[in-house]
C-alpha cells in the first residue's frame, strides 16, 4: 500500500518507529544503550548507510518513505511486520536504493561540488518512479503552496523588526512579567496519532528556564521524552524500537531545546541565534509573519506569527540525514488563559513519516515538580519474544 494510495500508512509509521530503521536488531532484542551506536554496529547488514548514529539512520528510512510514497514493507519483505530480524533480508527495492544514494551521491560530488542539491525527492516527489512528463493540470492548476525555506533568507527589506515580532508575541500572551510568574508547569491531556485515533494519556512537566518532559501513556507501554537543561533522552518500549533508551543528539537534541525554550517565551530570544525577519505568508487563508533563527548555525528554525494575533501558530525545524533534511512541523491553536498567560492548549506535530495531536485539558501552574521528572528515564523493559 502506497502512501498516495492511503495516508493511513502514516499513523501506523508512527507509532511503529522501528519499520523506519530497515533492519533488525544486530542481538534479535531490545536493548538499552545511553549513547547512539553507530547504524552498522546497530544493526544487520548495513552496506551503504555506515558511520551515522541510530537516530539518523531512522531519518534516513523516513527520508525515502516520504519521498517515494511507501512504507517499510514495500522495501522490506512482508514477512517484516511482526519479525525484526527479517528487516535485515535483502530485497530488489533495498539493493536498488543503495545504487540510487551512490548515483546521488556522485551528482552532488561532480557538478556541485560536494554540496547537496539532489537528493530523492528531487526526482520521486512522492512517487514510485521520477516522472519524466509535465503535467498540464499542476502547470494551470492552482498554484501549489509555498516552499518551507529550508535556508536562512535574505532579511525582508521593508517590515518590522525581529524584536518588534517577538515583542508583540510576549505582550500577545500576556506579557513578560506575567510570563515571568509562571516558573513551572504540569500539563496533561490525551495524544492520537494521525489514523490511530485512540486517544492516549499524556502528560507534560515544565520548569524554568529550560527543563522539559513529555510521557504518552501507550497500552504497550511509556513513550518518554526528557530535556534536564543540556542533554535529552527519548525511551519507548521495545515494541516500538530496537534501542528502548537513546540519547538525544544533534538535531534531535536542538529539538528539544527549542521545545523546553517554547515553554517559558521570554527566552526565546536567547534560544536562537542569527535572528531575521522573512516576507509575510498565508496559512490557511491566514495571514502570517516569517521569523528565521538558528540553533546550530547550519539549518533555519522558521517561526510563523498571526498577523493580527501576534500568535505563534507554527514552528518548523530541520535535523539532518545522510540523504536530505527532514522537516518537523509544529502547529500551535486553541489558546487559553492560564494565570494570565496565553498557552496553547492543541498542537500538532506533523514530519516525514507520522504525526501527532496533542489536546491539553487541565494545566496546573507554579506546580511543585520532582527533580526526577527530568532525569535520564529508565529504559522500559525488553517484550518478551
Amino acid at each position: 500500500m502506497k502512501l498516495g494510495s492511503s495516508r493511513t500508512i502514516l499513523g501506523a509509521l508512527a507509532r511503529t518507529v522501528l519499520c523506519l530503521l530497515g533492519v533488525a536488531s544486530a542481538h534479535g532484542q531490545a536493548r538499552p544503550e545511553q549513547k547512539q551506536p553507530m547504524a552498522e554496529k546497530a544493526f544487520k547488514n548495513v552496506k551503504v548507510l555506515t558511520g551515522i548514529p541510530v537516530d539518523e539512520f531512522m531519518a534516513t528510512m523516513g527520508f525515502f518513505a516520504a519521498s517515494l510514497s511507501m512504507n517499510c514493507t514495500d522495501c522490506h519483505v512482508a514477512e517484516s511486520g511482526g519479525n525484526w530480524e527479517k528487516y535485515a533480508d535483502d530485497t530488489e527495492l533495498k539493493q536498488t536504493a543503495r545504487r540510487m544514494i551512490g548515483m546521488v551521491s556522485g551528482i552532488n560530488k561532480t557538478y556541485f561540488g560536494g554540496k547537496r542539491e539532489v537528493t530523492c525527492y528531487s526526482c520521486h516527489r512522492g512517487g514510485e518512479r521520477p516522472r519524466i512528463t509535465p503535467s498540464i493540470a499542476e502547470l494551470y492548476g492552482p498554484p501549489p503552496n509555498p516552499e518551507e525555506p529550508d535556508r536562512m533568507l535574505d532579511p525582508a527589506p521593508k517590515g518590522p523588526s525581529v524584536d518588534q515580532v517577538l515583542d508583540k508575541y510576549i505582550q500577545a500572551i500576556g506579557g513578560a512579567q506575567r510570563l515571568a510568574a509562571i516558573t513551572s508547569f504540569i500539563a496533561k491531556g490525551t495524544q492520537s496519532g494521525y489514523a490511530d485515533t485512540e486517544k492516549h494519556p499524556f502528560e507534560l512537566y515544565a520548569k524554568a528556564p529550560n527543563q522539559r518532559t513529555t510521557i504518552i501513556h501507550n497500552s504497550n507501554g511509556d513513550s518518554t521524552t526528557t530535556y534536564d537543561g543540556r542533554t535529552g533522552w527519548t525511551a519507548a518500549p521495545a515494541t516500538d524500537r530496537p534501542f528502548t533508551l537513546l540519547e538525544l543528539q544533534g538535531g534531535d537534541l536542538e529539538g528539544a531545546k527549542l521545545d523546553a525554550a517554547l515553554s517559558f517565551p521570554t527566552r526565546l530570544k536567547q534560544a536562537l541565534t542569527q535572528w531575521r525577519v522573512g516576507l509575510p505568508a498565508t496559512i490557511d487563508d491566514r495571514d502570517v509573519q516569517i521569523v528565521q533563527g538558528t540553533s546550530d548555525g547550519r539549518y533555519p528554525v522558521n517561526l510563523y506569527f498571526d498577523s493580527k494575533s501576534n500568535l505563534l501558530v507554527r514552528v518548523v525545524r530541520f535535523t539532518d540525514s545522510p540523504v536530505g533534511l527532514n522537516p518537523t512541523q509544529i502547529d500551535y491553536d486553541d489558546y487559553r488563559d492560564v494565570a494570565g498567560v496565553k498557552m496553547p492548549f492543541h498542537w500538532t506535530v506533523s514530519w516525514l513519516d507520522g504525526r501527532s495531536s496533542i489536546q491539553l485539558s487541565d494545566v496546573q501552574p507554579n506546580a511543585p515538580i520532582d527533580a526526577a521528572k527530568f532525569a535520564k528515564p529508565a529504559a522500559p523493559k525488553a517484550a518478551a519474544r
